[in-house]
């Protein structure tokens, strides 16, 4: 097994010479396997497609078996965030990659009419797995990475992983227009399942420096600002998977749009979503995440008015363009978003007097368990966005609803960003009257 013993990416030397090749080299190809959880996790939004009439589940029951993808997928970030450390990031990546042909080969099974309702539940939970692909490769990549290519490197990694929503949707969308059934696709992703675990095999390695830190995880749970930044992380990552997994649903519901119509459209949001997330990342890294990621939410909440107004009055058009457009912002708030994260802590460090490498090793610290926390609260809203919908389909029989509510939490986002993140600090006169006072906090750039 390949265990690498020393690990210090901020020493510029040691960078340069060998650290970043390497680090390159484990982002590849945790892209790779990272990219098929995603594919496999949002399976069932291309499933419920092929779901016609023959297969008796009303718009409410689809909503509810992407939900609880959603649900698992969420729930399993929490123990895959600390596997890295218990496993190593090659050994994980091989297991979470191998772990993915249990649902791909359930589906497999049992997709075709007359199967029961409870048995798609069961397929569609398992696709969770998935999910937690993401908390881990999250978890490895920034350890490999120095604070200044933080917001690069995730982003980059994250964007990788976010683009196998939109292929399994485009793979689903060429099934589709071959005339083929739902096996079809899911043959097509086996193999790459294989790929995914041999590549990391090869290719991959683990830091012997990442351990488990039990102590860094209840310092992390205790800290306001991991719930903080899982707040704004519900409002940009949650809509992104949300939005992914109900898009065509919506279009099918209640703008009438048949299966093949509905996927010719459906990926156009999570692929641009997807390329556009490094973007933020860079961004981040350029101007502070704090303020890419306020005036994101004031972008998102100019296009979900939009959407507002073209449910309301039934505009195909408008509608879409408004949606995609929505899916970009989602795509460009979830790389600044996660940039901060590690900025945060560097900065926690710089107040608790830590210089140069213990400060580093600290946001490190503090950075990486927080993570799986804040991406599986993230994710989460997800598994309330497509509740909401299918609560607003139920009771007036369009998404408006949803989105009039999807509105004001974008609203209580930039609120909190601002209030958090970019107002003021106090007067430095102010400060200079208690001796004792610690130096004032600024996250306007992290």
């Amino acid at each position: 097994m390949s265990w690498i013993q020393r690990w210090d990416p901020e020493d510029d030397t040691f960078w340069e010479e060998e650290g970043e090749r390497v680090a390159r080299r484990n982002l590849v190809f945790s892209i790779l396997s990272e990219h098929i959880g995603f594919s496999i996790w949002t399976l069932w939004s291309v499933m419920v497609l092929f779901m016609g009439p023959e297969y008796g589940i009303d718009p409410a029951g689809k909503f509810f078996l992407v939900s609880m993808a959603t649900l698992v997928g969420a729930v399993a970030r929490v123990p895959y965030t600390f596997a890295v450390a218990r496993f190593g990031g090659r050994n994980w990546t091989i297991i979470a990659a191998s772990a993915l042909l249990v649902p791909t080969i359930a589906a497999f099974t049992v997709m075709e009419p007359g199967t029961s309702y409870t048995t798609f539940m069961l397929c569609a939970l398992l696709t969770g797995v998935g999910g937690g692909n993401f908390a881990s490769s999250m978890t490895n990549i920034n350890s490999f990475f120095p604070l200044r290519k933080k917001g690069w490197a995730l982003g980059l990694n994250a964007g990788g992983g976010n683009i196998g929503v939109p292929v399994v949707q485009l793979a689903g969308l060429a099934v589709i227009g071959a005339d083929g059934g739902p096996r079809v696709l899911l043959g097509i992703y086996i193999p790459f399942i294989f790929v995914s675990a041999v590549c990391a095999a090869l290719f991959m390695d683990n830091l012997a420096t990442v351990k488990n830190d039990t102590g860094a995880a209840k310092e992390a749970v205790r800290d306001p600002h991991t719930w903080i930044m899982s707040f704004l992380y519900v409002g940009t990552f949650g809509s992104f998977i949300g939005y992914s997994f109900a898009f065509g649903l919506v279009l099918q519901t209640q703008f009438g749009r048949t299966p093949l119509q509905a996927a010719s459209i459906t990926f156009i949001g999570p692929l641009l979503g997807s390329l556009i997330r490094p973007v933020g990342g860079r961004l981040a890294d350029r101007f502070g995440g704090a303020r890419i990621t306020l005036w994101n939410f004031v972008g998102m909440g100019a296009a979900t008015g939009v959407v507002v107004i073209a449910s309301m009055r039934e505009s195909l058009a408008l509608f879409t363009g408004a949606f995609i457009a929505l899916f970009v912002l989602t795509g460009l708030g979830n790389g600044s978003t996660y940039k901060m994260i590690p900025g945060i802590f560097q900065a926690k460090a710089v107040q608790k007097g830590l210089e140069g490498e213990a400060a580093a090793a600290y946001g490190r610290r503090l950075s990486g368990a927080s993570m799986g926390l804040i991406g599986a609260v993230g994710a989460l809203g997800g598994l309330g966005i497509n509740l909401a919908f299918r609560q607003s389909f139920q009771t007036v029989g369009s998404g408006t609803g949803a989105f009039v509510a999807f509105l004001a939490f974008y609203a209580a986002c930039f609120c909190v960003t601002w209030a958090v993140y970019l107002r003021r600090p106090a007067a430095p006169e102010a400060v200079e009257q208690h001796a004792e006072a610690k130096p004032q906090l600024t996250y306007a750039e992290v």
